[in-house]
């Protein structure tokens, strides 16, 4: 079982997705997230390229950027947004 832990720039972003989108969409993000915790590497998740520890998921039209510490049983939400040209950038 790892740990979940969100950074201040997805804690708002998780904020500012809250107040804009449908509450079924807002808690499929969250459930998404939870689910980290007993499987940092679900099925279809994406490695960043050029990243050490940086992965994302996808869900819906967002996408939830995290990086993984094995050794400390640790998964660090990094950012959630909606997918453009810049999501991956701060990566």
């Amino acid at each position: 079982m790892y740990r979940i832990e969100v950074s201040p720039t997805a804690d708002r972003n998780l904020n500012e997705l809250g107040e804009r989108i449908q509450r079924p969409g807002f808690e499929r993000s969250r459930n998404a997230i939870s689910g980290l915790a007993d499987n940092p590497r679900p099925h279809k998740v994406r490695k960043i390229e050029g990243t050490e520890r940086a992965y994302r998921i996808r869900v819906g039209a967002y996408r939830v950027v995290y990086e993984v510490y094995d050794k400390e049983k640790l998964v660090l939400i990094s950012h959630v947004s909606r997918r453009t040209e810049a999501t991956y950038r701060s990566c």
